[in-house]
């Protein structure tokens, strides 16, 4: 049995034809705003329903197994992305003089960057190379589009297809197994299609509910530059785990008030929303009842505290010198002042940057509150330690996930406890259910081979700082933070690509290297990196 490519670029091509759907969120956007912005959206709708149109006709009866799916989803997830870069090159293409030029230069008008750009945003990475954010050098359309490419990745992609076109759902297990962000996805119906609809439906329901409340504070005084177009853009990144804001200086831009109620949003992000179908049920007691999620609030529980602990104790944290430029917030109230105090002896704003930055980074939403390369060498490093958990499987986030790292812990107590006891047989359960051995060897399998990546990565990226010039502009944590935080779809990291900078200054090479770090770390490298083995394409 060799694998049908055709029938699998057939599906692929449905999925970027749809895409043109998508393209009228920034469209609208752009009436309302400049109507003069539209002009790329409409000429990337044109395009994505021209190849999709060529693609689905390479068979007009797809039948898909399991190889085609891994194909499928693989190349679906690089075409969208790849049909995503047009709105960021044609940005601010005119005729001048009779000839095709741009009347505003940005950094996006680079292939590589563009590529950049949307691949972080479809895979909710939230790296950027846009060397300015603002409404002044952008369009709000495009930053809207920017914000929407990751609410779409998000749950994904495949699954949303499954969910909304009927010539999916026969093959519809295998491709949202190749997609699922974890070990599975629960089947919550008897018919696939109706899952993925759950969860969409799930998903859709919780971002507009976090996008009233943020606009609310805003009517009631709380958040003066919560702005309806801020509101629906904060709401779309937030529940995506993206991390993209239309704001330069991400979340630090808004009052406490916002930022507290960001947390919780996040921190549902990064839950399986398989549980809150069971909760819509009536079934909450699967919330408490389920092992990861209590091991999610634990570890947050955990690392918030700590966090916490070591920025109100930080003394270097404690004098005006190191106070950011921009305004903070202390307190609840809609104002910004100036601190007369130091910053972290306050225990709302020790806890609150605490929290906000370990659930941003557990999460793998990448969101920050102010810029965290000023807090003490512990302090970080609690961060990048944070970076490797990642949130529940069958959540939006990224990273190895909690699921993966509990099955671990206790499939090693299991080996020291038989370690003494030869003749024991005892299974690695989990939430009382004996796990079977196939998937706790996937499980290290895929652990093993995140880390191999992650540090042959950083080698790659440091080589090829060295040939560019100075190989000293990219420090070892860097290097580790840049790594982490493109494979596991993280955003921001340390140094040069801490929360207020950017990928901009990297090589083109080192960027589209990035960029497939980002594509097989939101699917999970096996769907990616099966596609290049003999025994994928041999009978």
């Amino acid at each position: 049995m060799k694998v049908d490519w055709r029938a699998s670029f057939s599906l692929v091509g449905r999925v970027t034809k749809y895409l043109a759907v998508a393209l009228i969120v920034p469209i609208v956007t752009g009436l309302l705003y400049d109507p003069w912005s539209i002009v790329p959206f409409v000429v990337t709708a044109l395009v994505a329903i021209g190849i999709g149109t060529v693609l689905e006709r390479l068979d007009d009866d797809p039948d898909i197994g399991a190889r085609e799916g891994f194909l499928m989803v693989a190349a679906t997830w690089f075409a969208v992305s790849l049909v995503g870069t047009l709105p960021y090159l044609l940005e601010h293409l005119t005729l001048q003089g009779g000839s095709l030029a741009y009347a505003t230069e940005t950094t996006l008008q680079r292939p590589e960057n563009a590529l950049f750009e949307s691949m972080s945003g479809f895979t909710t990475t939230g790296a950027t190379v846009m060397g300015d954010i603002s409404f002044e050098s952008h369009t709000r359309a495009l930053l809207m589009w920017r914000q929407l490419t990751q609410w779409l990745g998000g749950m994904g992609i495949v699954v949303l297809a499954v969910a909304i076109l009927p010539e999916l759902s026969v093959g519809g297990a295998q491709l949202m197994d190749a997609e699922a962000p974890g070990p599975g996805i629960e089947k919550l119906t008897p018919r696939i299609a109706e899952t993925a609809r759950a969860l969409w439906v799930a998903y859709a329901g919780i971002t507009v509910l976090e996008m009233v409340l943020l606009y609310g504070l805003h009517v009631g005084g709380l958040a003066p530059n919560m702005s309806a177009y801020n509101a629906i853009a904060h709401g779309f990144t937030t529940l995506s785990t993206g991390g993209f804001s239309p704001e330069a200086r991400s979340i630090e831009a808004f009052s406490a008030a916002v930022q507290w109620l960001i947390i919780p949003f996040m921190m549902a992000a990064g839950t399986n929303f398989a549980l809150f179908w069971h909760a819509t049920k009536g079934n909450f007691e699967k919330l408490f009842e389920d092992t990861e999620f209590r091991a999610y609030l634990g570890v947050i529980g955990v690392l918030t505290a700590i966090g916490a602990s070591l920025l109100y104790t930080d003394p270097g944290l404690a004098g005006p010198a190191t106070e950011a430029a921009a305004p903070h917030y202390e307190g609840v109230g809609a104002e910004p002042i100036a601190h007369t105090f130091p910053i972290f002896q306050n225990v709302e704003a020790a806890l609150r940057q605490s929290m906000f930055q370990v659930v941003g980074f557990v999460t793998t939403t990448g969101y920050a509150t102010m810029d965290f390369n000023a807090w003490s060498g512990p302090a970080k490093y609690l961060l990048v330690f944070a970076m490797f958990i990642g949130g529940s499987a069958g959540s939006t986030g990224g990273g190895i996930k909690i699921v993966r790292w509990l099955v671990i812990v206790k499939s090693l107590r299991r080996e020291l406890f038989t370690t003494v006891h030869p003749d024991a047989v005892r299974p690695v359960r989990l939430a009382g259910q004996p796990l079977d051995e196939r998937a706790i060897r996937g499980i290290y399998a895929f652990t093993l081979l995140y880390f191999a990546i992650f540090f042959v990565a950083i080698v790659v990226l440091v080589v090829d700082a060295s040939f560019a010039g100075d190989p000293e502009t990219l420090s070892v944590i860097e290097a580790m933070t840049t790594v982490a935080a493109t494979l596991g779809n993280i955003g921001p990291g340390l140094e040069l690509i801490g929360p207020m900078g950017s990928y901009l200054e990297f090589s083109a090479q080192s960027k589209v290297f990035m960029v497939v770090l980002m594509w097989i770390g939101r699917l999970e490298i096996f769907p990616v990196l099966v596609l290049l083995t003999r025994g994928y394409w041999s009978s």
